[in-house]
């Protein structure tokens, strides 16, 4: 059995797809509503991470959006992925993403560096006392 993606490697997949898009909107732009959201196709993300579509959808609108999406002072609703911006249909806050994703990539490597030089040590010392 697969083991289930992460909300990383789902996160990873989406900015590193829809980067070039988020930083060549122009002015006068007419591919989508606005810079900040990026419409992305599930069904895409689905297949490069090998998993069902829904998935895709579902970590995005259920578990993720209800995560890292906040409330303005003003009361508006910022949505990390959001069903629609004007005509564009499932769409992330980019730079939001951005932000999110660099923080789980700061705590992988907070977690993964320590153990690593643990294990490194360990195997010194294990081949300095033979």
């Amino acid at each position: 059995m697969r083991k289930p993606t992460t909300d990383r490697e789902i996160l990873k997949v989406i900015h590193d797809h829809y980067y070039k898009t988020f930083i060549s909107y122009g002015i006068s732009d007419e591919s989508r509503e606005s810079k900040i959201y990026v419409p992305i196709d599930c069904e895409y993300l689905a297949n490069k991470l090998r998993v069902d579509q829904d998935i895709v959808f579902g970590r995005l609108y259920y578990h993720l959006d209800k995560k890292y999406g906040y409330q303005q002072p003003n009361g508006s609703q910022v949505h990390l992925f959001a069903m629609r911006v004007g005509k564009d249909q499932h769409a992330v806050h980019f730079p939001l993403l951005s932000a999110v994703l660099a923080e789980q990539n700061y705590n992988w490597f907070q977690f993964y560096a320590p153990l690593l030089i643990s294990i490194f040590a360990l195997t010194i010392s294990f081949f300095g006392a033979l």
